[in-house]
C-alpha cells in the first residue's frame, strides 16, 4: 500500500459526468469549494508514509516457473538456462544477471555476453580462470541440457554463441498455432498501468496535432494489454477554466433555451469557439459577464453547471466520432474530475514542508533547478502542475496504478521532469527508475508538412483530423477502383478495405518513426504499396491468406494433424524471426517505442517473401506442402497480432 485507503471516502467528486477530457496545453484552473476536498491532515497521514514498500523493477523476463511455461520469449528462456550456469560458474558472485541477446552472425542465433564483465569482477580474487575466454568456456560447459539448444561455441573474449534446435523451434511454432499467440505474450512486473493520451480540448475540434498522442498512446495501451496488464486508458481533457465562462455566456446568447442546443444546432464547434473568443476580446461588457460566469460555474450554480455539461457533451460526441474511426477506446476523466482534490493535496504538501511562498505564488523547489514548480499562482488560482499532482495522487492511491505513462509532445519534457521530481520529494514515487510505482513521460515530435513546417492547410489553419482521415480513405478507395476492384467486389467490401488501408496507412506512417523525432506527413508515401508502408504489409498479409486458400486445405485440421519442419535455411530463418516476436513486444513495451514492433513486422514480411520466392521452398503441390502451409499460417497469425497491437485492421484479399 502506498497510502492508507480510508481517507479517500472524504473526497467528494464534482457534480459532473464521471468521464471527461483533458487539455495538455491549458494552464488556468480555479479552486473548487473547500468542502469538496479532503483535509490536509488526512492527506498528510497518507503522504507521511513515504512509499516504504517501493518494489524493485525487474526486467520483463524475470518470471516465476509457472509463468515461464506460457512464455514465448526465447531470450527469456535462454536467460533462465544461463542463470543456472552462472551460479555454478561463479558461485561467490551474487545477483549476476544473464546478458543474453539475439545475434545475426554466422556463429549462432543468440549470445551470452557475461564473460568480460565477470572477469573484471573476479580477477585478482584467486579465480581459477585465465581471462574472459576461459570464463566463457566455463559458462558454456555449465549450461544445463536443454532440448532448445542444438550447439554452443565460444568466440572472441568469451562470447557464448547458441544455435537453437530446429526441431524445438518447429515444435514451439506449432504449439503457438494450436494454443494461440497469447501464449507468447511477455509478462511485465506490473499489474495496473495508466496510459494518459489523446487529450483534445473541449469545445475545439480534434486536429492533426492530436494524431500522434492518440495513435502512439493506443498502441502502447494495446501492447501492455496484450502483456496481461490492466490498462486504464485515460483521456485527460481540458474541461475546466476561464474559457468556459466565455463559452457559457455565448451559448446563453445564441440559444436562450440552451439545453435544446445540439451538434446540428451549433454546426461547427470550432467556429462557435472562435466567435465566442472574438466577442470576449472585443466587448468589455461580455468579458465581464464571462468572468462572472466562471465564478458561478465554480460555485456550482445549477444553470451554469448544466450549460457547462451541455458544451462538454456536444464536444465529447464529436471526439467520439473520430475515436470510432480510429478504433481507439478511452475513458474520460478531465481536469474537473481532479479539481476537488487539489486544495487538500497542496495543503498536505505544505505541511510536509515542500510548498513555499515565492513572489506571491506557492511553489515547490527542486534541488539543482533554478525555476521552481508553481502549484498555486499569485492570484490564488490553480494551474497545470496543481492538476497533475492531484491526478497522480489519485492514480496511485485510488486506482492503484504501478506505472503512469503520459503522452505529450517533447516540448513538455521539462514540466514532467519537474513534476516527477516534486512527487519524489513528497515520497509518492521512489527515487530512480529501478522501482515501482513509477511515472514516465512519453514525448513525441511534431507532424510536419512537406515544407518542413508544422502541418497546416493552405490558409494556415491546423488540419482537422476528420478531414485527414476522409482524405486517406478516399485516396485508398480510388486506388482500389483503379485496380479494377470496383467490378469484382461489393460496395461494402470496397468501403471496408479502403478504410482499413487508409486509416492503417496514417497510423503506420506515424508509428514506424521513432516517436522522439518529427515526421513529414505525405499521403503519396504512406499510401505507396511498395516499401515500408502499411499498404505493402497489408497486401503481404492478404497474399499469405490467398496462398492458404488456394491450397484448398483446412488449415485448422492441419494444425491438429500436420507437423512443421524447418529443413531449408530460408524456412529456418523465417521460423527464427517468428520466435523473436515475444521479445520484440517486450522491448517495445519496456522502452515504450512502437517503431520497434514496426521494424519487426516489416522484416517479417521481407523474410517471408525471400522464403516464398525461393523455388526450393515451393508451398502448394510440394512434398512439404503441409509443413509450409503451417509456416505460412504462423506468419499470418504473427502479422495479424502485430497489426492488432498497432491498431491496424488486416485485409484478407486483394
Amino acid at each position: 500500500m502506498l497510502l492508507s485507503a480510508g481517507v479517500l471516502n472524504l473526497f467528494v467528486p464534482p457534480a459532473s459526468p464521471s468521464y471527461i477530457y483533458f487539455n495538455r496545453f491549458s494552464r488556468f484552473h480555479f479552486s473548487p469549494s473547500a468542502s469538496a476536498s479532503a483535509s490536509a491532515s488526512d492527506l498528510l497521514r497518507f503522504t507521511s508514509r513515504r512509499l516504504v514498500c517501493a518494489t524493485k523493477a525487474p526486467s520483463l523476463s524475470t518470471m516465476t516457473t509457472e509463468q515461464d511455461e506460457c512464455m514465448g520469449s526465447v531470450k527469456g528462456q535462454l536467460a533462465k538456462l544461463f542463470e543456472v550456469s552462472l551460479k555454478v560458474t561463479v558461485p561467490n558472485e551474487a545477483d549476476v544477471e544473464p546478458l543474453v541477446a539475439a545475434c545475426n552472425g554466422t556463429f549462432g542465433d543468440y549470445q551470452c555476453n557475461n564473460a568480460m564483465s565477470l572477469w573484471s569482477k573476479i580477477k585478482g580474487k584467486g579465480a581459477q580462470f585465465r581471462g574472459p575466454p576461459a570464463v566463457g568456456e566455463a559458462i558454456k560447459n555449465n549450461l544445463p541440457t536443454s532440448e532448445m539448444i542444438e550447439s554452443c561455441s565460444v568466440a572472441g573474449p568469451g562470447f557464448v554463441n547458441v544455435v537453437l534446435s530446429k526441431n524445438w523451434m518447429a515444435k514451439s511454432i506449432q504449439k503457438m498455432l494450436v494454443e494461440g499467440i497469447d501464449k507468447w505474450a511477455p509478462l511485465p512486473p506490473v499489474k495496473t498501468a495508466v496510459v494518459d493520451f489523446s487529450s483534445p480540448n473541449i469545445a475545439k475540434e480534434m486536429h492533426v496535432g492530436h494524431l500522434r498522442s492518440t495513435i502512439i498512446g493506443d498502441t502502447l495501451a494495446r501492447m501492455l494489454e496484450f502483456s496481461k496488464v490492466k490498462v486504464l486508458r485515460r483521456n485527460h481533457v481540458g474541461d475546466w477554466g476561464t474559457q468556459f465562462g466565455m463559452l457559457i455566456e455565448f451559448l446563453f446568447e445564441k440559444f436562450p433555451n440552451f439545453e435544446d442546443a445540439t451538434e446540428t444546432a451549433i454546426e461547427d464547434l470550432q467556429a462557435f469557439y472562435k466567435a465566442s473568443k472574438q466577442r470576449f476580446d472585443a466587448d468589455p461588457a461580455f468579458k465581464e459577464k464571462a468572468q462572472q460566469a466562471v465564478v458561478r460555474l465554480q460555485g456550482g450554480e445549477d444553470k451554469y453547471r448544466r450549460a457547462w455539461a451541455q458544451i462538454c457533451e456536444i464536444s465529447r460526441n464529436e471526439f467520439h466520432k473520430v475515436y470510432q474511426r480510429l478504433r481507439v477506446h478511452l475513458e474520460e476523466k478531465g481536469e474537473s474530475f481532479y479539481n476537488p482534490y487539489i486544495p487538500g493535496v497542496i495543503e498536505a504538501l505544505t505541511k510536509q514542508g515542500l510548498v513555499e511562498e515565492s513572489e506571491g505564488a506557492r511553489v515547490i523547489f527542486i534541488e539543482g533547478i533554478k525555476v521552481p514548480l508553481i502549484v498555486v499562482k499569485s492570484d490564488g488560482g490553480f494551474n497545470y502542475a496543481s492538476t497533475d499532482l492531484a491526478a497522480l495522487w489519485y492514480r496511485l492511491n485510488e486506482e492503484k496504478a504501478e506505472w503512469i505513462i503520459y503522452l505529450t509532445d517533447v516540448g513538455q519534457q521539462q514540466h514532467f521532469d519537474l513534476f516527477f521530481k516534486a512527487a519524489k520529494r513528497a515520497g509518492w514515487l521512489p527515487h530512480g527508475d529501478a522501482s515501482y510505482p513509477k511515472a514516465t513521460h512519453v514525448g513525441f515530435g511534431l507532424v510536419l508538412g512537406e515544407d518542413g513546417k508544422r502541418f497546416r492547410t493552405r490558409n494556415t489553419e491546423v488540419v482537422r483530423l476528420v478531414d485527414l482521415l476522409d482524405e486517406a480513405k478516399s485516396r485508398s478507395k480510388e486506388a482500389l477502383i483503379e485496380r479494377g476492384k470496383g467490378k469484382e467486389w461489393t460496395e461494402e467490401e470496397i468501403e471496408s478495405t479502403a478504410e482499413a488501408i487508409g486509416y492503417g496507412a496514417v497510423k503506420y506512417a506515424d508509428l514506424k518513426s521513432n516517436r522522439l523525432t518529427n515526421y513529414t506527413f505525405n499521403f503519396d508515401q504512406m499510401l505507396n504499396d511498395k516499401g515500408n508502408t502499411a499498404v505493402y504489409l497489408l497486401y503481404a498479409h492478404a497474399r499469405i491468406c490467398s496462398i492458404i486458400r488456394r491450397s484448398g486445405k483446412d488449415i485448422e485440421e492441419l494444425k491438429k494433424k500436420g507437423s512443421l519442419v524447418l529443413g531449408h535455411k530460408d524456412e529456418r530463418d523465417l521460423g527464427l524471426h517468428l520466435l523473436r516476436f515475444a521479445e520484440v513486444v517486450e522491448e517495445a513495451c519496456t522502452n515504450l517505442l512502437p517503431n520497434v514492433l514496426c521494424d519487426y513486422l516489416y522484416n517479417l514480411s521481407e523474410i517471408f517473401s525471400k522464403f516464398y520466392s525461393n523455388p526450393e521452398c515451393k508451398v502448394i503441390g510440394s512434398d512439404m506442402e503441409t509443413s509450409r502451409l503451417l509456416l505460412c499460417e504462423a506468419t499470418a497469425v504473427v502479422m495479424r497480432k502485430c497489426f492488432n497491437l498497432l491498431g491496424i485492421t488486416p485485409i484478407y484479399k486483394i
